[in-house]
This record gives structure tokens, C-alpha cells and sequence, in this order.
């Protein structure tokens, strides 16, 4: 395949309203939570858990897809997981007690275990290497650009015609990315996948060092991408007393800092760890830069709060690139799918186990340990990850990582 040219980076852009789409379903829900626990009944708890469902699903289906990725390929397994996705996100027009939308956020987490998985071993296949990173970020940069604009998309709809249409529309744009991939996922913008070079699928291995490498910088350092996106704009309306119209106005700027994050870290990964599995200093920085979340509660001001979410989910972008990056270095060019889904979903699991805990403080009035917990997991994941990756530590590094 022609690796040059406009060409090559139209699976890629494609990718990226994929995973764009991803975060717009996953996202409703947390946008309209204020008008959607009013008009059910739901607790802070109770919505916590429900997302919790998703996290576990995320988390178990992330490696699972990547896996299956890699041996049907890019054509097959992305059509079978949008489509389950979209009819899971468009469900949740039609359920209003905690059961219904657990069972509908465990079905949307299901089909979207697939999408970074598949992002990333798009950006492989489609890319020659001296721009797969680039092609990475473009890739997953679709989550925080959906995240981004969600409010705008859903906030209009949902109050001139009930929140349940937002669900409903938002549902649809799948059905459109569906019929686009049919004509993207075949050459020249895609390689013809050749089931039988792999005569079986391989699955993590949860013995081996390298998955726990992964697992642990991307989930506890990129924790706060789940947190900052499913819970500020509770803290914003019950706290901070900020309407529903009024949280859509603000609550879109911490994606901001989620999306340059993917392209900034990124070009530092390219730069400073391109020849190393173990970038240990860039890790550190990573771990201290962020602390700053743990003075949330400290301030009534609602534009430091927006500035202390923006720069939590900016420098989480710096683990999970970083994450990625070191997986690609450990791993062969074979199981990238896979590399992506394991760490995808050690993100799942670690949301799974917050986000509940999370719900339940956030209903007492504990906000201040909910953000300080936050404000130190990382730096555990960088403990984790600095103890397993000691295998490569006599790996050549560049002098600036």
C-alpha cells in the first residue's frame, strides 16, 4: 500500500469521528445527569453506579476486542462493535430507573471497548512509523473533541425536546459512521487483513510483566479523564450551584485541555522517548504535575475550579500516551490491538472501583477526599509502573528522558 499522499490519513481521520462518536454516547449521560436525576429519582450513588456497569464492561471487553481486532481486523470487528454500541447508546431513551440504564450502560460499554483498541491499530496499518504517533494522536483525539462538544450537541435538544431525544439522535450518528467505514476500510486507505497469517487469536497475558507495565501507568495515571468527565458536572450543579443551562457553558473546557493534551504529549513522546522503554523522568514529572486536583474544594471560584479540572485531564493525557508509547516498544507490531485494549481496560477497571466509592462521598458532602484520592493515585500507578518496568532498565535511553 502507498504510504504517502493524503490518502494515508483518511482511515485515521475516520478513527477519529469513531472515537469522537464514542464519547458523545458515553457522555450524554454525564452532561444531562443534573435533568436526568431530577426527573428519575436516581441518587448521586445510584449514578455513579450505573456508570460503574459501563467501567466494568469497558474493562473487560478492551483487551477482549483489541485481541479480536488483531485476527478479524479492522473491517469486521469495528462494524460488529459500533453497531452493538449504537443500539446500546440509543437505548437509554427508552429506560428511567437505575436498572434500566445499568443494563443500557453495560451494553454501551461492551460495543465501545473496541474503539482505542481499533484507533490504535489503525494508525499502525494505515501509517508508515515516522508518523504512527501522530496518527495515534489524531486517532484517540476524537474522545476529547466528543467530550468537548457533547454539551453543545446534547444541551439544545435535550430542553427543547426531552433528554430521552438527545440519546436518540446522538445514537444515530452511528448509523452514518457505519455506512463511511464500509468504503474506508478497504484499499487504498486500508491494507486487505490476511486472517491466515494468525491461525489464533492472542489474549493478555495477565502473567507476563509487560501487561502490569501497561495497566498500571495508564489506568491510575489517566484516571482522571473518568472522573473529571462523569462527576464535574454534578460537583458544578451541587456544589457550586451552577444551573444545568449554565454547567453546558463551562463544563466543555476541561476537554479542551484533553484534546491538545493527546498532540502535546504525543510530540514529547516522539521527542524525548523515542528510544527508550523506560522513561522514567517524563513519568515523574507526570506524577507531580499532578497533584494540583487536590485543591479543588478550596475555592468557590468557578473559573479556578474549570482551570484545575482543564489541567487534570491535560497532564492525564501525558500517562495514557506515555502508556501507549511504552507498550508499542514492548510488544510486537503484531498484537498492537491488544496493547491498546489492555490498557483501555485496566482504565475500565479503575473507574469501576472509584466512581462508586466516588458517588457515595460525593452524596455525604466528602469532596475534598475524593479530589486529594485523586490528586494521589497516580503517583501509586508511577510506583507500580517504576517497580515492573525494571527489567528494561539497562535498555539504552536518550539523555533527555
Amino acid at each position: 500500500m502507498n504510504q504517502s499522499g493524503w490518502r494515508i490519513w483518511v482511515a485515521p481521520t475516520t478513527m477519529m469521528v469513531c472515537t469522537l462518536l464514542s464519547y458523545i454516547d458515553r457522555q450524554v449521560l454525564a452532561v444531562l445527569s443534573p435533568t436526568i436525576l431530577a426527573d428519575t429519582g436516581l441518587t448521586q450513588a445510584q449514578y455513579a453506579q450505573a456508570v460503574s456497569v459501563f467501567s466494568l464492561t469497558y474493562m473487560i471487553t478492551n483487551p477482549l476486542w483489541g485481541s479480536v481486532i488483531d485476527y478479524l481486523g479492522l473491517r469486521l470487528g469495528m462494524l460488529m462493535a459500533v453497531a452493538l454500541w449504537t443500539a446500546s447508546s440509543a437505548s437509554h431513551a427508552y429506560v428511567g430507573t437505575f436498572l434500566g440504564f445499568a443494563i443500557a450502560r453495560g451494553f454501551l460499554g461492551l460495543g465501545e471497548g473496541a474503539a482505542f483498541p481499533g484507533a490504535l491499530r489503525t494508525a499502525v496499518e494505515a501509517l508508515p512509523p515516522t508518523k504512527q504517533s501522530r496518527g495515534m494522536a489524531l486517532c484517540y483525539s476524537g474522545a476529547s473533541l466528543g467530550a468537548l462538544i457533547t454539551p453543545f450537541i446534547v444541551t439544545p435538544i435535550a430542553l427543547a425536546y426531552g433528554w430521552q431525544s438527545a440519546f436518540l439522535i446522538t445514537g444515530a450518528f452511528g448509523l452514518v459512521w457505519l455506512v463511511l467505514w464500509q468504503f474506508v476500510a478497504r484499499p487504498p486507505f486500508l491494507p486487505v487483513h490476511n486472517k491466515r497469517a494468525k491461525l489464533k487469536i492472542d489474549w493478555p497475558n495477565f502473567a507476563d510483566r509487560r501487561t502490569w507495565v501497561i495497566m498500571s501507568s495508564f489506568g491510575l495515571g489517566g484516571m482522571a479523564l473518568g472522573v473529571v468527565g462523569y462527576l464535574s458536572p454534578l460537583y458544578l450543579n451541587r456544589v457550586l450551584g451552577l444551573s444545568q443551562i449554565e454547567v453546558s457553558r463551562v463544563v466543555w473546557i476541561p476537554f479542551v485541555g484533553w484534546e491538545i493534551g493527546y498532540f502535546f504529549w504525543g510530540w514529547i513522546a516522539d521527542r524525548y522517548a523515542a528510544h527508550t522503554s523506560r522513561p522514567k523522568n517524563i513519568f515523574l514529572l507526570l506524577t507531580v504535575l499532578s497533584l494540583p486536583i487536590a485543591f479543588v474544594t478550596m475555592t468557590r471560584s468557578v473559573p479556578i475550579t474549570i482551570a484545575l479540572f482543564f489541567w487534570a485531564t491535560f497532564i492525564a493525557d501525558g500517562f495514557v500516551v506515555m502508556s501507549l508509547r511504552v507498550g508499542s516498544r514492548i510488544f510486537p507490531k503484531e498484537q498492537t490491538g491488544m496493547v491498546a485494549g489492555i490498557g483501555s481496560g485496566s482504565w475500565g477497571a479503575v473507574q469501576l472501583l472509584i466512581l462508586p466509592l466516588y458517588g457515595r462521598w460525593f452524596d455525604g458532602g466528602w469532596h475534598t477526599w475524593c479530589f486529594v484520592s485523586m490528586s494521589l493515585l497516580p503517583a501509586l500507578g508511577t510506583l507500580a509502573w517504576w517497580q515492573l518496568s525494571k527489567p528494561w532498565e539497562t535498555e539504552p535511553e536518550s539523555s533527555a528522558a
